[in-house]
């Protein structure tokens, strides 16, 4: 069993900078394809960005936040980050951060970003 637990949103003005942290208890998950999904009022979650396991892979970042967004991981932490950068109101949403391997999949409990002056 994973358990990931999220921390980092909050409120921000238009332009301004967050990061998210996602940790991982229970395995180590350096093989687990790490993402994070956001869900806006009213809309269904969507992709944000994802990581492979093992660092084998493609880093996706999804074309609405490429340029203002980065993925990373940190391996010894058991930890995936999302770097928002630029953020805008249409980012405004719950994020979620996804742990999975094989048929596991694992969510974070969310953490809500609103960006508004």
């Amino acid at each position: 069993q994973v358990h990931l637990e999220q921390s980092g949103g909050g409120l921000v003005q238009p332009g301004g900078s967050l990061r998210l942290s996602c940790t991982a208890s229970g395995t180590n998950v350096t093989s687990y394809h790490m993402a994070w999904y956001r869900q806006a009022p009213g809309q269904e979650r969507e992709l944000v960005a994802a990581t492979p396991g093992d660092g084998i892979g493609a880093i996706y970042v999804e074309d609405s936040v490429k340029g203002r967004f980065t993925i990373s991981r940190d391996y010894a932490k058991n930890a995936v980050y999302l770097q928002m950068n630029n953020l805008k109101p249409e980012d405004t949403a719950v994020y979620y951060c996804e742990a999975r391997f094989a048929f596991n999949d694992f969510w974070g409990q969310g953490t809500p970003v609103t960006v508004s002056s």
